[in-house]
């Protein structure tokens, strides 16, 4: 692995490799990453996901070099991407890349030296660090990531998350996956048939409550005001699936909650307590798992 753009790269050999590395950094840290500087651009805002990169290379005795926004890089000036990273390839080890355009990433990598991770590209695009911790999170919870039934709920059109995910799962066995959403926010064609050639079955319904009962995997997301330009539509979307207390106290014993955050209002907090609930540990498990994949991409041993 050189790029990281797009969850399709991955077997489940490679993935396996990935996570059993993963397992052995829980409170871990190292000098594997000695001398080696993580370039963190950011075109978009995020909390998580650089933060997590940028611990996951201090923790591995690394350094970062970061840019918050597009508004304080030369974009402003009217740079383009490629020469971006032609510049920025010549101060860091490994770029970590957050833009607002779908393809971003592959243009990216398409001219950059050093190895380019994918940490989300536009509302339509992938999040592959996202769907290998969300996976990851499944793993350790259920102890297995064959013989799964993954409800995803909510924004299934404009989030790049769960289409990450459902790319990932296509590579496995038994998966029977059920998207809920409005009509507006169905996921896309190109998920669907993808998952058609993968044999994975999956239906889509607009009632939760139809399919709640049966589901190892809940998977919530936000509807994302900053991805439905339209405020109205926004305000007819926003409310209409709502993870409760009593939702989650509905869900069969064992079955888990995950979300890729931040949420806003989608899960009432006093599901935190429930047993099902565990977005919060899913933080946890994805710096292992970003761990893992610099030292895999940098070499740390």
């Amino acid at each position: 692995m050189h790029h990281l753009v797009e969850t399709q790269q991955f077997d489940r050999e490679s993935i396996n490799e990935l996570f059993a590395l993963a397992d052995t950094l829980e409170k871990k840290r190292d000098k594997s990453l000695d001398g080696k500087i993580l370039a963190a651009l950011f075109y978009e805002p995020s909390t998580r996901t650089r933060l997590s990169f940028e611990s996951a290379m201090l923790r591995l005795g690394g350094d970062v070099i970061t840019m918050e926004s597009g508004e304080s890089s030369s974009q402003s000036k009217g740079e383009s991407l490629e020469d971006a990273i032609k510049v920025i390839s010549q101060y860091a080890d490994a770029i970590v890349i957050r833009h607002f355009e779908v393809g971003s990433a592959a243009r990216a990598a398409a001219v950059s030296p050093v190895p380019v991770i994918n940490a989300g590209d536009g509302n339509m695009g992938q999040h592959p660090t996202q769907a290998l911790l969300d996976l990851y999170t499944i793993r350790r919870e259920l102890g297995r990531e064959d013989e799964l039934h993954i409800v995803f709920v909510g924004n299934l059109k404009y989030y790049r998350s769960p289409r990450s995910l459902a790319y990932l799962l296509g590579k496995y066995k038994n998966i029977r996956i059920t998207f809920v959403s409005a009509p507006e926010l169905q996921m896309e064609n190109d998920v669907k048939n993808y998952l058609v050639r993968q044999g994975v079955v999956f239906e889509e319904t607009e009632d939760l409550g139809s399919v709640l009962e049966e589901a190892d995997v809940l998977y919530q997301t936000r509807i994302a005001k900053e991805w439905i330009k339209d405020n109205a539509e926004y305000e007819k979307l926003k409310g209409r699936y709502i993870i409760t207390r009593a939702v989650a106290d509905s869900m069969k014993k064992g079955a888990i909650i995950i979300h890729p955050l931040p949420r806003v209002g989608e899960i009432a907090e006093d599901v935190d307590e429930s047993a099902h609930a565990v977005y919060f540990k899913q933080v946890g498990y994805g710096l292992l798992v970003r761990m893992a994949i610099l030292k895999t991409i940098l070499g740390g041993t």
